[in-house]
């Protein structure tokens, strides 16, 4: 059976003090939980080792929200796979709009973070969605698989374990407008049926694939209810630990 996943990328948002009451509320609430959804915390990298290590004696994992390429070197600024392991972080997510759009994340790019976040035994959560513009233009089936194509169907196929897949819509992120349950089934169908044809269907069947795109307690249990979406990788909502908790009880 596939793993729920429910994971909170927290962006540039939430200072330590805010950090640590975040974590805490979080925590408290876990106890309300009604099913085994893994939770996911994505704090800024400022606040990595605190949320490890608050979280150390929960089930509740702690992922980056990016990583270098390169293993190390001259590169200022950046942080690397060996870094994140150092403080206890080994889920990593690679591939967001945000990191395409706003510092000019390419398909050659990923690929090489993805390579190095795996030789490392990271969990990737590997994000791909289509604009606005490509989805009225009917293209946003080939440009999720171009993405995919570019960047995972490389890898060998026991690596797919540690692949969670967010399809994320560009043009519902942040902007509370939300893909339809229907339209979300559709894309997290299509992407599977393609992990099965590059792979096998036992390959496909294994793979967590979550939507994100302005997923909020108001329509996450219907989201959640269509047969090929495993679960959200959360923006906003996961910001309140209430929101983020009501989320991963809507399976």
């Amino acid at each position: 059976m596939r793993k729920k996943i429910v994971a909170g990328n927290w962006k540039m948002n939430c200072n330590l003090d805010e950090t640590k009451t975040l974590l805490k509320e979080i925590k408290d609430k876990t106890n309300t939980l009604n099913n085994n959804t893994q939770l996911i915390v994505a704090p800024a990298f400022t606040n990595l080792l605190t949320a490890a290590e608050f979280l150390k004696e929960t089930n509740i994992k702690v992922a980056a929200q990016n990583v270098h390429a390169e293993e190390k070197g001259a590169f200022t600024g950046e942080i690397s796979v060996d870094m994140l392991s150092s403080v206890g972080v080994k889920t990593v997510i690679l591939g967001h709009s945000e990191r395409r759009k706003y510092f000019g994340e390419t398909k050659p790019l990923l690929n090489k973070k993805v390579n190095t976040a795996l030789r490392h035994g990271f969990e990737v959560i590997f994000c791909v969605g289509e604009s606005l513009e490509e989805r009225e233009k009917n293209n946003h089936f080939k440009v999720i698989e171009e993405q995919l194509d570019k960047s995972l169907f490389y890898i060998k196929k026991e690596t797919w374990k540690k692949i969670v897949i967010a399809y994320e819509p560009v043009w519902a992120i942040g902007t509370g407008k939300t893909a339809s349950a229907k339209q979300a089934q559709e894309m997290h169908a299509f992407i599977r049926e393609l992990i099965a044809q590059k792979y096998d269907q036992a390959t496909a069947d294994g793979v967590s694939i979550l939507y994100g795109g302005s997923v909020k307690p108001e329509n996450s249990t219907e989201l959640f209810a269509q047969k090929d979406v495993d679960g959200g990788l959360i923006g906003g909502a996961a910001l309140n630990a209430e929101s983020f908790i009501k989320i991963a009880n809507s399976f």
